[in-house]
C-alpha cells in the first residue's frame, strides 16, 4: 500500500523560508514522477510543482524562481524547498505520486506567511 507522509510545513514571515518534505512508501518511488500541489481556503487546488524521475522539473508561474522541487531517491523522498515566501503562499500543501494505475495524496501539511 502505498503512503505519502508530509513534514516540514509551519508559520513564517514573508520573506522567510521553509522546506517541505514527503517521504513515501510502499512503491517504487525512484521511478514515480512526483508533484506538489496547494489549496488556500475557498480556492481549487492547484499544481505547484512537479519532477519526473529523471529529474525534469516543472513549476507554476507564481512559484517560479523561489521553489525548487527536488527528489533522494535513496530516501524515497521529495521535497520542496519555498524561499522569498508570501502572504499569498498560504496553504495546506499535498505531496502527490503517480502510480501505474493510481494516483496517490499525503495528508497536507499547513503552510502560513504572516505579512
Amino acid at each position: 500500500q502505498v503512503q505519502l507522509v508530509e513534514s516540514g510545513g509551519g508559520l513564517v514571515q514573508a520573506g522567510g523560508s521553509l522546506r517541505l518534505s514527503c517521504a513515501a512508501s510502499g512503491t517504487i518511488f525512484s521511478m514515480r514522477p512526483m508533484a506538489w500541489y496547494r489549496q488556500a481556503p475557498g480556492k481549487q487546488r492547484e499544481l505547484v510543482a512537479g519532477i519526473t524521475s529523471g529529474g525534469t522539473t516543472t513549476y507554476a508561474e507564481s512559484v517560479k524562481g523561489r521553489f525548487t522541487i527536488s527528489r533522494d531517491n535513496a530516501k524515497n523522498t521529495v521535497y520542496l524547498q519555498m524561499n522569498s515566501l508570501k502572504p499569498e503562499d498560504t496553504a495546506v500543501y499535498y505531496c502527490r505520486l503517480q502510480d501505474i494505475t493510481s494516483v496517490y495524496w499525503g495528508q497536507g501539511t499547513q503552510v502560513t506567511v504572516s505579512s
